[in-house]
C-alpha cells in the first residue's frame, strides 16, 4: 500500500473516536441531517449555556421526584435525573473542567438514580434505556487511555437488551446495542441489531449496517484478510453508504483492493463510473494509477 496514502485507509483514531462518540449518543437528528457534523465535536464545544440547561434539568428532576403523586412519575423523574448527572459529567469532563474523581462521583449520582428509576417501574423499557445511555456515555468516553471500559459497554449492552425484552419495537435500544457490539469488535450481532433497527427505523437502520460492513472490512484489511474485506466493502456499498465525514469510507480502501491487491481492472473501473457525479470520489492517484495499469482511460 502506498506510504502517503496509508492516513486515508487508516485514519488516526482519535479523531474517528471522536466522530464515532459524537454519532453514539443518541443525536439522531444531526445523524439524519443534511451536512451532518460529529456529534461528539459539537457536544465537546457546546456552550456554557449547555451546562447551565443540565444543572436545570437536575434542579426540575428533583423537584418532580419530590412532587410526584405516583411510583412512575417518580420513576421517569429519577431517569431524568439521573441522565443530567451523566451528560452534565461527560460534558465536563471532555471540557477539563472537573477532575476524573468529579466526573465519578457525578457518574455514580446518575447510576444510583436510574437503579432507583428501575426499582420504582421496573417494567418500563425506558427506565433501562436511560440507565443503558449513561452506561455507554461512560464506556464511549476516549479521554482515558488507561482505563478498561469493557465493564460499561457491557453493562450498556445488558440494559439495551434489556430495554428490548420489554418492548421489542424499541428502535433506539437496538440501534445502541448495534453500536456496544461495534464498538467492542462484535460486528456479526451489531449487524443484528441494526437489521431489527431497519425494520424499525430504514433510514437509520441500513445507515448503521453499512457503516457496520464498512468498520468490519477495515478491520479485515488491516490484517491483510483481503477477500472478506473486499466482501464488506462491497456490501456496505450495497447498503448505499455515503461520504458524510464520520462514517467508515469504503470506496477508498476497495479500489486499492481492486488495484493494488487483486489487480481486477474491471471491478475498478466499476467503482469509479459508480463515483462519478456523486460525494462519493476515489482518490486521482488511484485513478491515474488504474488508467496506467488497464492500459485504458475509463
Amino acid at each position: 500500500m502506498p506510504t502517503n496514502l496509508t492516513s486515508l485507509l487508516f485514519p488516526d483514531t482519535a479523531p474517528v473516536l471522536a466522530c464515532i462518540q459524537l454519532l453514539r449518543l443518541g443525536r439522531k437528528a444531526a445523524v439524519r441531517g443534511g451536512g451532518m457534523l460529529c456529534a461528539s465535536v459539537v457536544f465537546l464545544f457546546c456552550g456554557c449555556n449547555v451546562l447551565d440547561s443540565y444543572d436545570r434539568q437536575i434542579r426540575n428532576a428533583s423537584h418532580d421526584i419530590e412532587t410526584a403523586t405516583n411510583e412512575t412519575q417518580r420513576a421517569a423523574a429519577h431517569a431524568d435525573r439521573g441522565r443530567g448527572y451523566s451528560d452534565k459529567a461527560r460534558l465536563s469532563l471532555l471540557r477539563a473542567l472537573i477532575t476524573p474523581g468529579e466526573y465519578r462521583r457525578l457518574f455514580g449520582l446518575a447510576i444510583n438514580d436510574h437503579d432507583r428509576s428501575i426499582a420504582l417501574d421496573p417494567g418500563n423499557a425506558e427506565m433501562y434505556f436511560s440507565r443503558g445511555l449513561s452506561h455507554y456515555d461512560r464506556a464511549a468516553l476516549a479521554n482515558e487511555p488507561a482505563v478498561d471500559h469493557t465493564p460499561w459497554f457491557d453493562a450498556a449492552r445488558a440494559d439495551f437488551m434489556k430495554a428490548i425484552e420489554k418492548n421489542p419495537r424499541h428502535s433506539r435500544a437496538y440501534d445502541y446495542l448495534g453500536l456496544v457490539e461495534e464498538q467492542t469488535g462484535r460486528f456479526e450481532q451489531a449487524i443484528a441489531a441494526y437489521t431489527h433497527e431497519m425494520e424499525l427505523d430504514p433510514k437509520l437502520g441500513r445507515s448503521r449496517i453499512a457503516d457496520a460492513y464498512c468498520n468490519r472490512g477495515r478491520s479485515f484489511l488491516e490484517k491483510k484478510q483481503y477477500d472478506p474485506a473486499i466482501s464488506d466493502f462491497e456490501r456496505s456499498i450495497e447498503f448505499g453508504i455515503t461520504a458524510d465525514g464520520c462514517s467508515c469510507e469504503p470506496y477508498n480502501s476497495l479500489a486499492y483492493l481492486y488495484i493494488d491487491v487483486t489487480r481486477n481492472y474491471d471491478k475498478g473501473w466499476e467503482l469509479v463510473h459508480k463515483t462519478q457525479g456523486s460525494r462519493n470520489s476515489i482518490v486521482p492517484e488511484y485513478v491515474e494509477r488504474l488508467k496506467k495499469e488497464s492500459g485504458r482511460q475509463d
